[in-house]
């Protein structure tokens, strides 16, 4: 007798939720094709097929190679009581601490994205009081203690009445990196405000929004032409040596062919740091979303990347250790004749996840690292040889680099990251577990970034309501079923 073979490798269990209703359902991860999907099935409304992974050979990468032993955070804010996503806090039982803390400051936006995941827009006029900022910033501390990196977002944060003062705030606690997350309006358009965020450096960077250098796109993406304000812009940061990141949301059919032109476009700026990749995702306004035609998950980013930038390969983009499922990143040098010198090719796994934070360390093994060494320091150096123990490029693959050795800076450093956030349809808990970006709270809460947009922001706290109400009701009832003595 033939058995019935299924027409796919089943690879994996994990939970997710239904996509209409966000209750929790089990989830199948299958191998089919050369492609990786994840299968759940609501009682109520039934099954559902998500890809997860173009690339099964990088997905088994991310699952089983680039892992580590995950990072606590400084504190835990709530308690397991109802499990992941809906106790976030951070509860127990989340694995990660916050790489990114994000620190909403307003709702109010002076543009209305066709794609904003925090639904801003002029109409929304409420900015967060000076009082609830500060309680946000104590939070990142008290969850942290010392925090890798905060950023400052809204809506458009550089519209809130207290805005400098805000980041006065920020840098009188223990921040090491400060970022502004802004469309570049403001920026574009009073000198005098530009300059005096420029003051503020070094410490600060601004995360410029700037997807695409053609109309249409714009159009597409923001509702208008922006390629004149973002040129601008991104001309002012440039002279006054603002450190800057292009941030690129990518839509599939609308600007994923311009990966590698918004690259060589960041290259072109000395004050650019890098571009990250942003694929769109169902959360808050997302208008005429088909996840079918438009979605884009990391292991397509990686092949756009390798296919149009002209300087890296698929070798140099890597999985971020702390939550390798949604991050991947390749870092580079700014070479001094111009163009870049990638640097994650020469990265084994073992150096990558060595030590004890979830980044590249250079100096800790000299002979291994001994080839890197000498290529990077022939690039950069003439009086120093790759033996000199006060050489060394630490801390490199994470959410940023820190420099340190004499001849080079954060200025010669050139970064390529892709930040995948899952929305209800693609969510994995396994992965929600290790998110490191995470949105800050007045009453003391740090929230993945994915569990807010879905459960916790605005109207969506009614709806987790009920949830957690169905939740504790299921469990009372099983609570309540006598246990019988086996004989």
């Amino acid at each position: 007798m033939t058995r019935k073979v299924r027409p796919y490798l089943f690879y994996d269990t994990t939970q997710s939720v239904c996509t209409t209703c966000l209750h929790p359902v089990e989830a199948k991860i299958l191998v089919k094709d050369g492609k990786v999907y994840m299968d759940k099935w609501c009682p109520a409304h039934g099954v559902e097929r998500v890809l997860v992974s173009d690339d099964a050979d990088y997905y088994r990468l991310c699952r089983e190679v680039y892992v580590k032993p995950p990072e606590m955070p400084a504190r835990f804010a709530t308690p397991m009581q109802y499990g992941c996503p809906y106790d976030c806090g951070l509860c127990p039982d989340h694995m990660q601490h916050s790489c990114l803390s994000i620190v909403e400051i307003s709702d109010h936006c002076n543009l209305r994205c066709p794609t904003c995941y925090a639904g801003s827009g002029p109409e929304r006029t409420t900015h967060r009081s000076f009082e609830d900022v500060i309680a946000m910033l104590d939070t990142v501390v008290a969850s942290e203690g010392e925090a890798d990196v905060v950023q400052i977002s809204g809506g458009e944060p550089t519209l809130h009445p207290a805005f400098f003062e805000i980041l006065d705030a920020a840098r009188a606690r223990p921040i090491k990196h400060l970022m502004v997350n802004t469309n570049g309006l403001r920026i574009a358009q009073d000198a005098a405000f530009a300059e005096r965020l420029a003051s503020y450096a070094p410490g600060i960077e601004v995360y410029l929004q700037f997807d695409s250098l053609r109309r249409e796109a714009l159009m597409d993406l923001r509702g208008a032409d922006l390629r004149g304000p973002h040129d601008a812009a991104l001309k002012r940061l440039n002279e006054l040596g603002v450190s800057t990141t292009l941030v690129m949301t990518v839509k599939r059919g609308v600007n994923d062919d311009e990966v590698g032109d918004i690259i060589r476009h960041g290259e072109s700026y000395a004050c650019v740091r890098g571009v990250t990749l942003q694929p769109i995702q169902d959360a808050g306004r997302v208008e005429g979303y088909d996840s079918a035609r438009h979605r884009l998950t990391v292991s397509e980013l990686r092949r756009r990347i390798a296919e149009q930038s002209g300087s890296f390969t698929l070798q140099d983009v890597l999985p971020v250790p702390c939550n390798p499922d949604t991050l991947a990143m390749a870092y580079a040098l700014r070479k001094p004749e111009g163009g870049l010198a990638p640097l994650t090719r020469f990265v084994d796994p073992e150096t990558l996840l060595a030590g004890d934070r979830s980044t590249i360390s250079y100096e800790r093994e000299i002979g291994r690292d001994l080839d890197l060494r000498s290529q990077l320091f022939k690039l950069f150096s003439t009086n120093h040889s790759p033996e000199s123990g006060a050489n060394c490029l630490s801390e490199l693959l994470c959410c940023l680099p820190r420099i340190d050795a004499p001849s080079l800076s954060y200025r010669d450093v050139f970064r390529v990251l892709i930040v995948q956030f899952m929305d209800a349809q693609s969510l994995d808990i396994r992965a929600l577990k290790k998110s490191c970006v995470h949105m800050a709270q007045a009453d003391g809460r740090m929230i993945p970034f994915e569990a807010y947009n879905l459960f916790y922001r605005d109207e969506k706290a009614v709806q987790l309501k009920r949830i957690r109400e169905g939740l504790e009701s299921a469990r009372q009832r099983r609570s309540s079923i006598p246990i019988s003595a086996s004989t």
